[in-house]
């Protein structure tokens, strides 16, 4: 690389999108690339770069249309004078695309990790055409990019990766007393934002149809959002009481991961899936419904067990097929790690993100 990549993130929680950046930075320095990361103050993202000795600096970044943060990027831009600038999130690319004109800079990445439809308007239209490459982290992404109009000559697939990452047994086994949940007991988990496109509604569903075949699983949903009090309500009124556990955010997901016996992701809308991939590389069965990306990780009865999105009958019936049959349980978690393994490792994506640059560059 000739000159310094800087990095652009305006998240201030600790989600897949953050971890993946967190991921790519490391990646690059180590890789003696000049690597600059630019990310919201007071957010987690800074907070790990520094707990890990990660240069990073931090900045207010409001909002997309936050005039004064693109203002002072663009001085950043005229001062480092990078080869490109790499946005990854929506509002990012905006500040990012913003400070670039400001600066007179061309060379601006973009990673889009979220399978939502752009809206058709002028606005989008200025701001998704002035990228230089797009970074879709799935197929499925990379397909809605060509049908909003990006040409295909600025379209990349480069997914995100994972690292194995093992737990403490004594970890997991603390959790699953902190639930009150025997060893032998079957503990099926969710692990995601708590949002409307996460579909952890029809996982709630789903559970109250599993409990009546196995009434003694438990379910714990891990983390936050905005849908966190309407699903409370809505476990109180089907009356699942100490079945279902909501622990908020927790930071020890990955003795949570070891913890469970079954993972679900119940998504309508999902880009790839990063803690899906998670969930395999650590060794446990999944059901997951068939949209986005997730079908480019698993394959249905090969890798994890597919349901149709928005189906809770589907989803529960899947959950029950692998809590009845350990051997196909422990047969499809064997391949699923096996292929995470083989094809969704951090070192791929870092090489793949720095392919895209290199081939800018040129």
């Amino acid at each position: 690389m000739p000159g310094a990549v800087l990095h652009i993130d305006t998240g201030r929680t600790w989600r897949g999108g953050q971890q993946q950046v967190f991921y790519l930075h490391r990646g690059l320095l180590e890789r003696g690339v000049d690597s600059r990361l630019v990310c919201s103050a007071g957010g987690e993202l800074l907070r790990r770069c520094a707990a890990q000795g990660l240069p990073a600096a931090g900045a207010p970044l409001r909002g997309e249309w936050d005039v004064l943060s693109a203002w002072a990027l663009a001085r950043r831009i005229r001062r480092l004078r990078p080869s490109l600038v790499h946005a990854h999130s929506s509002h990012a690319q905006m500040l990012a695309l913003l400070a670039c004109r400001l600066a007179g800079a061309r060379n601006l990445v973009a990673t889009r990790r979220v399978d939502f439809v752009p809206p058709r308007h002028p606005v989008n239209r200025w701001k998704y055409g002035g990228v230089a490459r797009w970074i879709a982290i799935s197929q499925a992404i990379a397909d809605i990019l060509r049908d909003f109009g990006i040409p295909e000559e600025r379209l990349r697939v480069v997914p995100s990766g994972v690292l194995p990452r093992p737990a403490d047994a004594g970890a997991a086994a603390a959790f699953r007393r902190e639930l009150g949940v025997a060893p032998d007991q079957p503990l099926v988990g969710n692990i995601a934002h708590l949002a409307d496109h996460k579909g952890q509604t029809y996982l709630v569903d789903a559970l109250q149809r599993v409990l009546e075949r196995v009434p003694r699983v438990r379910c714990v949903i891990v983390g936050q959002g905005e849908l966190e009090a309407p699903l409370k309500e809505q476990a109180r009124r089907l009356g699942l009481g100490r079945h279902l556990v909501f622990t908020g955010f927790r930071d020890d997901v990955d003795a949570i991961m070891e913890a469970l016996d079954l993972f679900v992701m119940s998504s309508h809308l999902e880009g790839l899936g990063t803690i899906v991939m998670d969930a395999l590389l650590a060794g446990k069965p999944v059901v997951a419904t068939r949209t986005g990306g997730i079908p480019e990780i698993i394959q249905d009865g090969v890798h994890g067990l597919l349901v149709p999105p928005r189906d809770p009958a589907a989803l529960a019936e899947a959950v029950l097929r692998l809590l009845e049959d350990g051997a196909l349980a422990a047969r499809l978690a064997s391949a699923g790690q096996e292929r995470v393994r083989n094809r969704f490792g951090v070192g791929a994506m870092v090489q793949g993100n720095l392919a895209v640059y290199r081939e800018l560059l040129a």
